[in-house]
């Protein structure tokens, strides 16, 4: 099949999307597909053999400078001021002028292509994409979990009017994507958790959905250098306080009063001035903790099998790739017992220590107990790593996907027929 795979933004390394695109189009094309990713920035890592279009926006939450205000010579058309417009009255635009600037490009390629795969974008304008008198393609929607987590975990941090004001406004793209949704043919989700949350917040029909969970890519294997005594680790897509970075700190300013030797590595990049900076002030752990960003595949499994113990202290998780990840290097873990983790990890104890999110001294406990226990992390660690081996592949995600495509293209291509006869 020939397949556009859209993605409204693919970081490489850090966050589900990218690479949820890098590793899906890779298989899809050992297994004999053509794929062509459209993708805003940042733009995806991708292997030979799969071909990129750039779909450039204003890029305005760049790094190092997010919420920047571009040069007027940058501004092409209209879908241009209306992303920068939505910056400035605090809304998040990108899903929408995304699926606007990639809807005009499919229309016209709409002969280039069988299938249509939207990666969480649920943007209006791909409401376009199945109509026949503007694209006129099959379209599946991979739908990670519905943000209507991150919204209520981030207003329930909010401090102030003013920030609670600010962040609806910027979750306001939520009802766009909740009406795209309920609208899809077939959806993809990763987990069962996942799935009743898409069902419960944004009202889809649960007979459209599947699930098909994530894989581990084969670079990701336990260590063969010793570990490093005392190093922890975390990872966090994003420095928001859905990823529960900061019970993470504080159980780690707790264990570091009896055990000065704990380092901490938290892979993200914080903030700058944020409230993750703020709360390493004020524990007085600053010395202790290292943030990591930007490093290759290879430099991310060294480290992740540098760790004694790695935690994932999310409040909540569609899947969790990197507790997978993490599972795949023997990495001993102590995890939230949140959205899908425990799908992932398996029963408490067997390949992780599962504790209640957000809950600072249960997760100071499971850690301090982890430490102290290096038969059982050993243990853990192998069980964790077969686990991976027999139920997270890259190559079965795409098979089943690919499985999901024939199907939906079918359903809609006879539907087509029906209406044509009618």
């Amino acid at each position: 099949m020939r397949i556009a795979l859209l993605s409204y933004r693919s970081k490489p390394h850090c966050g589900g999307q990218g690479v949820y695109v890098r590793h899906l189009s890779r298989e899809l094309v050992r297994l004999g597909h053509e794929v062509e990713v459209f993708s805003g920035q940042p733009y995806p890592e991708l292997d030979e053999g799969v071909r990129l279009t750039k779909v450039p926006s204003l890029d305005l939450y760049r790094e190092p400078d997010p919420f920047r205000v571009p040069h007027w010579r940058e501004f092409r058309d209209l879908v241009d001021v209306e992303e920068f417009l939505t910056m400035c009255t605090s809304g998040f635009p990108e899903p929408k002028t995304f699926s606007t600037r990639v809807a005009r490009l499919l229309r016209q390629r709409r002969d280039d292509f069988d299938v249509v795969h939207d990666n969480q974008v649920l943007g209006s304008g791909l409401l376009d994409v199945e109509d026949p008198a503007r694209i006129g393609l099959p379209l599946v929607t991979t739908l990670h979990h519905p943000i209507t987590f991150d919204r209520r975990i981030d207003l329930a941090a909010a401090t102030t009017r003013r920030q609670r004001l600010t962040l609806r406004r910027w979750y306001g793209f939520l009802k766009m994507q909740g009406k795209v949704a309920r609208r899809a043919r077939h959806i993809l989700t990763p987990s069962e958790a996942s799935k009743r949350d898409i069902v419960a917040d944004f009202g889809v029909d649960p007979r459209r959905m599947q699930v098909i969970p994530l894989g581990v890519d084969d670079v990701f294997a336990p260590p063969t250098e010793p570990r490093v005594p005392g190093r922890l680790l975390a990872m966090a897509s994003a420095d928001a306080p859905v990823k529960g970075v900061s019970t993470l700190l504080e159980a780690f300013a707790k264990l570091r009063t009896e055990r000065p030797h704990l380092e901490l590595h938290l892979i993200t990049r914080p903030v700058p001035g944020g409230r993750t900076e703020q709360l390493i002030e004020q524990l007085g752990i600053g010395e202790h903790v290292r943030f990591v960003h930007g490093i290759s595949d290879e430099e991310l499994v060294a480290l992740m099998g540098s760790a004694e113990v790695a935690c994932v202290p999310s409040l909540y998780e569609g899947f969790s790739l990197p507790t997978a990840e993490l599972m795949a290097c023997a990495t001993p873990l102590v995890v939230s017992r949140a959205g899908a983790i425990p799908e992932v990890v398996g029963p408490d104890g067997e390949c992780a220590d599962l504790v209640t999110p957000g809950d600072v001294g249960e997760l100071t406990a499971a850690l301090e107990a982890l430490l102290d226990d290096p038969e059982r992390r050993a243990r853990m660690g192998e069980n964790g790593r077969r686990r991976v081996q027999a139920r997270f592949s890259w190559r079965a995600v795409a098979e089943r996907v690919a499985e999901a495509y024939a199907a939906t293209a079918a359903d809609y291509w006879a539907e087509r027929g029906r209406r044509g006869k009618e």
